[in-house]
């Protein structure tokens, strides 16, 4: 059996889960990994310090793909406003010349780009936090939307609509297909927002906790370990609210901002990416940086395979969608 939905067909995948952008996390490797188990594995353009290291990278994501293999590559644009000396243009320009047929949009409206990847038959699936945003991507052309709930990893928008309610309004209101992002880790998660109208998952954090994440193992043992309440939220001050791993060094940054509220300059030190970039890659310290972390932690309770992930995630969905039938009694 085969979970065959709008988004597996549009981006010519076996299964409808999306490996998720992930700074220093969607690297090559894990990519190719996701595509090799059916999904569509995405890689973190903004990782990549040039245009180039990003043409490379994906170079070497090819040449890890198994011959047929099931699922597919892609990339992830995130276009953030306060980064406004990355040449965006030139990476658009590589995800183009690359030849694959996926990418990821996040933060600002890709309303530039979105027509140049469609004419080159690049699929766009860009990501918002509330079907109002969407429904102005869906206006700008965009193939498919990653819906990203309050619960997710990273920056969840100031709105705070959780997924049981925002996939419910996606299913209303939406004309094209739409993914669910944050929260989920699980094949019963997978399978209950099929029936509110997704047509697949995003996932970042759990794919974090695969053997293939290019993280330092005290990071995917922290993951493994932590349970409910072991995110927190900072930059709410700034109205650039992100959920990372509740530490010693998100507590600081959250008593900053309750002294010094909206005064970024008190906690740049604090928040910047080369401090959990030397935490992934290099320390595997939990408690000396600010990282991204989704509250799919708590039901997180191994290091598995993308491949058994995935598998795992498609049988238990396809067993819960065989019970539905059974809740439907005939009438008396």
């Amino acid at each position: 059996m085969v979970l065959q939905t709008a988004i597996t067909k549009m981006f010519n995948i076996k299964h409808p889960i999306i490996q998720g952008g992930m700074h220093y996390v969607g690297y090559a490797g894990l990519a190719a990994a996701v595509a090799n188990a059916g999904g569509l594995g995405l890689i973190t353009a903004l990782t990549q310090p040039t245009p180039e290291a990003l043409a490379s990278e994906i170079s070497l994501a090819k040449s890890l793909l198994k011959p047929s293999a099931p699922g597919a590559l892609g990339v992830n644009l995130t276009i953030l406003p306060m980064f406004s000396s990355v040449d965006y243009s030139a990476y658009k320009d590589v995800i183009i010349s690359s030849g694959l047929r996926a990418v990821e949009t996040a933060g600002r409206p890709p309303t530039d780009f979105v027509k140049e990847f469609k004419d080159h038959g690049i699929k766009v699936i860009h990501k918002c936090v509330t079907t109002r945003h969407a429904k102005s991507a869906e206006k700008m052309g965009v193939d498919a939307i990653s819906l990203d709930g309050f619960e997710c990893a990273g920056h969840p928008g100031e709105s705070d609509i959780g997924n049981f309610v925002l996939q419910a309004q996606g299913g209303r209101e939406l004309s094209v297909p739409f993914v669910c992002s944050g929260g989920v880790g699980t094949g019963k998660q997978l399978a209950s927002v099929l029936m509110l109208g997704a047509s697949g998952v995003n996932m970042g954090t759990r794919f974090m906790a695969t053997e293939e994440a290019p993280i330092h193992e005290g990071i995917k043992k922290a993951l493994v370990e932590t349970g409910s309440g072991g995110t927190t939220l900072v930059m709410r001050s700034v109205k650039n609210t992100e959920r990372v791993f509740k530490n010693e060094t998100a507590e600081k940054v959250r008593q900053i901002e309750t002294e010094f509220p909206g005064e970024f300059d008190k906690i740049h030190e604090y928040v910047k990416g080369e401090n959990y970039r030397k935490s992934f890659q290099e320390t595997g310290d939990v408690n000396s940086s600010i990282w991204s972390c989704g509250e799919v932690m708590s039901l997180i309770d191994e290091v598995l395979t993308c491949e058994e992930l995935i598998e795992g995630m498609v049988a238990e969905a396809e067993e819960a969608l065989k019970q539905g039938p059974s809740f439907i009694q005939s009438k008396l």
